[in-house]
Parts: C-alpha cells; sequence; structure tokens
C-alpha cells in the first residue's frame, strides 16, 4: 500500500491545511522572489506541513525542485555539488526573468547540520543562500538551532501546531478518496491523539483503516505516543492559555526541557505577557523555583526537580488574572548566564569599582537588580544611564540584558552611553574644556595699570582670603554614579 502521507501531499498551496497566515505569507515570499531574491526559512514542529507547502508552492509556480534531505550527506563539499550549481544559476533557460524557468532549492532540516558527518555544512548553507540566484527554502523544526547569520540572511515563517479541528476534514477528505466509510468519533479520536502534526494523524489513520471498509471508534487504537512539546508551546500554555495552573503543569512535564532550563526560559519571557502585578506575584513563584534548584546543586538530590516545576510553571500560571490570546513574539533561547564566567567577573569587578563594594556583594546583590531593571535593554534610557554609570561595552550589556551582543540595539545604547559620559566629563570638569583662552585686551587702562604698578614701593602682598568651602564643588569631586547619568 503506498504511503498515504505521499499520495495525499497536497499539490497546490490552497490545499495546505492549519496554517492559513503562514501559507499565504510563504506564497507571497514566492511570486515577489525577484524583487527581494532572499532565502526563506519554514520552521515549526514536525508533520505540520512545511516541506509540502514547499513542493505546493513549486508546483503553483511552476519551479522545478532540487531537494537535500536529511538522509543525504550535508558536508560542503556535498552541499556545493549537489545544490551550489543549481542555486547559483540563473534559470535552466538562462533567463533570469523567465519565472517558469526557476529552480527550488528546498533543503530539509537545516537545523540538524553538524558534527564530522556534515563537516563544514552550516557555513556552506549560510555562504549558499547568500549568493543564490534560485530561490532556496530551508525546513526546520527549531528556529534558534541554526546560527545567527544564517538566520539573518533569510527571511522566517513559522508553522503553527495544526489543530485537531483542521486535520479533521484531511482525513474525511482522504476516507471519501479510498471509499472508506467512517464513523465521525473515530476520526476525532485521531485527529484529537495527533493534535499539531497533521502527518501523523494521516499515518494513524492509514494504519487503522488497512483492509477496512468501515472505520468506528471501536477500530481506532492510536496508544499514547511518547511526545515532547515545544519549549514556545508550554510557553504559551504557561504564560497565556492554560485556565488551570495543574493544566499549565501537566504540559510542562511533556516540555524537552530539564527544570532549570524551563525555569530560565519562563523568567525571561514573562515580562513578554504579564502586566507589572501578575509580574510581581511570578517572580515570587521563580525565586522558589530557583530555591529549589539550589537545593538540588547542593545535595545532588534530583528528586527536587519536581518543586521546581511546581513553582516554575503552576505558580507562575497561577499568577496572572486571566489566559491571554495572540501571538508573541518569545525570541530566542534565553541568555543561561553567566555565560562566560570572564564576562561576569570582569561585570562585577565594574560594578564594586563603582560603587565601593566587594566583587562578591555586587555579584550577589547589585548584578541581579540590574539584569531584571534593564532586562532586553528596557527602559531603554535607564538601560543608556546603567552602561554609562558602569562603563560597560556591547558583551556586558548583552550579558547583563539578556539581548544579543550584535544587535543594533544594543551598540546604540552603548553609542549613547559613550556621549554621556563625555557629556557628563565636561559639566564636572568646570569648564577646563570650553575651549581657548580668552585674549587679553591690551588697551591704553591695561598699559596704565601696568605703568602704575611699577611706581608703587615693593612691599609684601596681603595674603589672600581663602575661599569658603563649595559644597557643590566637592559634590563634583566625588565619583560619578548611577544618578548622575539619569
Amino acid at each position: 500500500m503506498a504511503d498515504w502521507t505521499e499520495s495525499y501531499r497536497p499539490d497546490t498551496l490552497s490545499a495546505v491545511r492549519g496554517n492559513d497566515k503562514a501559507r499565504d505569507a510563504f506564497e507571497d515570499w514566492g511570486r515577489t522572489w525577484d524583487d527581494h531574491r532572499e532565502a526563506v526559512i519554514l520552521y515549526g514542529s514536525p508533520g505540520v506541513g512545511k516541506t509540502s507547502a514547499a513542493h505546493a508552492l513549486a508546483a503553483d509556480m511552476g519551479w522545478e525542485t532540487v531537494e537535500l534531505n536529511a538522509s543525504d550527506q550535508r558536508t560542503a563539499d556535498a552541499i556545493e555539488r549537489f545544490a551550489g550549481r543549481a542555486a547559483r544559476n540563473e534559470t535552466l533557460g538562462g533567463d533570469s526573468t523567465a519565472e517558469g524557468g526557476r529552480q527550488l532549492i528546498i533543503v530539509d532540516e537545516a537545523d540538524n547540520i553538524h558534527g564530522n558527518y556534515d563537516r563544514g555544512g552550516a557555513q556552506a548553507i549560510t555562504s549558499l543562500v547568500k549568493e543564490a540566484n534560485q530561490p532556496i527554502v530551508l525546513i526546520a523544526n527549531e528556529f534558534y538551532d541554526m546560527s545567527r547569520g544564517l538566520r539573518n540572511a533569510c527571511q522566517d515563517i513559522e508553522f503553527r501546531d495544526v489543530s485537531a479541528r483542521s486535520i479533521v476534514p484531511v482525513l474525511r477528505d482522504i476516507c471519501r478518496k479510498e471509499g472508506i466509510e467512517f464513523d465521525a468519533d473515530a476520526l476525532q479520536r485521531i485527529a484529537d491523539a495527533n493534535s499539531g502534526d497533521l502527518r501523523g494523524g494521516v499515518k494513524d489513520l492509514q494504519a487503522t483503516a488497512e483492509g477496512k471498509d468501515h472505520l468506528t471508534v471501536e477500530d481506532v487504537v492510536t496508544g499514547d505516543r511518547d511526545t515532547t512539546v515545544g519549549i514556545f508551546a508550554v510557553l504559551d500554555a504557561v504564560l497565556k492559555e492554560e485556565e488551570s495552573a495543574q493544566d499549565a503543569l501537566h504540559v510542562s512535564y511533556d516540555a524537552d526541557e530539564t527544570p532549570d532550563d524551563l525555569t530560565a526560559w519562563i523568567e525571561d519571557k514573562v515580562m513578554k505577557v504579564y502586566e507589572p502585578k501578575e509580574t510581581v506575584r511570578a517572580y515570587e513563584f521563580i525565586a522558589n523555583a530557583d530555591r529549589w534548584l539550589g537545593r538540588v546543586q547542593a545535595t545532588q538530590d534530583y528528586s527536587y526537580w519536581r518543586y521546581v516545576t511546581d513553582n516554575a510553571a503552576a505558580g507562575v500560571a497561577a499568577s496572572r488574572d486571566d489566559t491571554y490570546g495572540g501571538w508573541t513574539q518569545y525570541g530566542g533561547r534565553p541568555q543561561m548566564w553567566p555565560a562566560s564566567d570572564a564576562t561576569i567577573d570582569e561585570i562585577c569587578r565594574k560594578i564594586a569599582v563603582s560603587g565601593g563594594l566587594s566583587i562578591e556583594t555586587a555579584r550577589r546583590e547589585v548584578l541581579p537588580f540590574l539584569s531584571a531593571m534593564i532586562h532586553h535593554c528596557k527602559p531603554r534610557d535607564l538601560a543608556v544611564a546603567v552602561t554609562a554609570s558602569f562603563e560597560f561595552d556591547e558583551e556586558d550589556l548583552a550579558a547583563v540584558s539578556g539581548s544579543g551582543e550584535s544587535t543594533n540595539k544594543v551598540q546604540g545604547i552603548v553609542e549613547d552611553a559613550a556621549e554621556l559620559r563625555e557629556d557628563a566629563l565636561e559639566e564636572h570638569a568646570g569648564g577646563a574644556f570650553a575651549g581657548e583662552l580668552p585674549e587679553r585686551e591690551e588697551d591704553e587702562e591695561t598699559e596704565g595699570a601696568v605703568e602704575g604698578e611699577r611706581s608703587v614701593d615693593e612691599s609684601e602682598p596681603e595674603p589672600e582670603p581663602e575661599p569658603a568651602d563649595d559644597p557643590e564643588e566637592e559634590a563634583d569631586d566625588s565619583q560619578a554614579g548611577l544618578s548622575d547619568f539619569v
């Protein structure tokens, strides 16, 4: 029996189910490719239709396809030999304006190119998308498992998990084409068991219906699969969707993350969703989770991990007042600092010198507050002031705020902080850098005064009175602090 996932693969984008927004964005990318000439990354969980959409677009556009699968060796040489030449050609007929003459280069599992088997492959893919004269689609499950250079060189479109409601019509159409009668509840059960995974639903349907002409609920034996839930689905459940803390906790059990990493994810993303009062309550539970993590580290007793998850997932979910809808751009993996011990040590040294503290006090009591104050460099004015006060560079600011070191945001803040320090330096210098000295006016009065001084008997000059202490000058002599830049 032929594989139904291949037999019923959609042959046009309009037949791709469950991701209408992503489908339309992908179609727009294809039809405007000659205008932007950028590669695109389609990312999302397995089985949501990414590869099918790529082939369907090629069919709609009249393009041939060149596909590099995960089963192929993907070293730099192999990529150049297999896909490089095709990608650098203009068109099959040599006419760069002939839309139908293009080739669509499809690279499957682009987030899984690594190791000796694929030596140099990741760098070759990055070079390929930058130099290509043909449209390229990269298929990935985990967007942030690819290098920043590759991500920045491409457009990106997320394919979300396909709901059970969208899976049922696909299963119904297949049954009708195969001439199989069915109970509606049977298809619903298959869809529910595979919610999120359209391909898994089709595979289960084929396995269940084989040799039958009528499908009943009693025929459906899907079994409980060992599945993991992507981190963004867990974040949605904890921070937005699940109405009860218990339901959010159950979702977190399926997360493909250890409790310490899950806590870091939730801590890093909670402020993107919660209102201030909800955030305060959530951080109480995150602090409790951190205490249990400390106990795990101290005792090596990993049974305490369950208390970490209780606080990080159920506690944080219970902290919000209501559910939230819509899509949230969570961004990348949180900064699991100290990402570099040397960087954090240098940051603590700068804080200690500025505040007259011990390095240990700076690390334990000041750094966590700075990190919370300028999380993701917001508010910007405060981030500029902190950077100026402690003379942070891009690496320091990225580590403290959790933002990317190479982002324009971080670089702009560091540049503004340097200007702020220069302005503060001039202000505290008392006019020392005000420019040239004023020219002396050598007029007749000045000359007369000089002559008069020469005629006066030389005598001991009266001592000049000492100037009164100026409290503002004394304040200016002190070391600049954070308040000087805010």
